[in-house]
């Protein structure tokens, strides 16, 4: 299981493996969740004191049924996913619900980062995309809107 920043955001998320990947030469599965902590544990710490109910895991690929729900269908590519009530939604009567999940997709990825830097570092080119696309799930979790996250340069 990846290790945490610190014991406070113990409480607040959690990075863990959701599935069992196959390696790659450069950025085998520990490195990539590395990746994907430091990305959390990066956050601005007015960010990271209010995560709140939620897990951040790490997944090879999507499913087709998980391309389907968000609306991808042959060719559409989905780097990570939030699942759960935004912030902003969140009422009184929120409590005692299973933790949102974020996943984030390591396969899309690494593909991608491939794509866009075809002799160059890709273990920087995946860095770049795990720290956007935390960021952008993130900000799914504190009720950003997609149009709210392009806005920012993080759609």
């Amino acid at each position: 299981m990846p290790r945490l920043a610190d014991e406070r955001r113990r409480r607040y998320y959690r990075v863990r493996d959701a599935t069992a990947l196959d390696k790659d030469a450069r950025v085998n599965e520990d490195r990539f969740n590395e990746l994907v902590n430091e990305a959390v544990d990066g956050l601005p710490e007015e960010f990271a004191a209010r995560l709140e109910n939620v897990d951040v895991v790490t997944a090879a690929a999507p499913s087709a049924r998980t391309l389907r729900e968000v609306g991808l269908k042959g060719g559409g590519t989905l780097l990570g996913l939030y699942r759960g009530v935004p912030q902003t939604r969140r009422t009184t009567r929120y409590g005692n619900v299973p933790p949102d999940q974020i996943v984030i997709y390591r396969e899309p990825i690494l593909a991608k980062a491939r794509a866009e830097c075809a002799d160059g570092d890709l273990c920087a080119a995946v860095r770049t995309l795990v720290r956007t696309t935390v960021l952008h799930e993130i900000g799914h979790h504190f009720g950003l809107s997609e149009a709210d996250l392009g806005r920012i340069d993080y759609a």
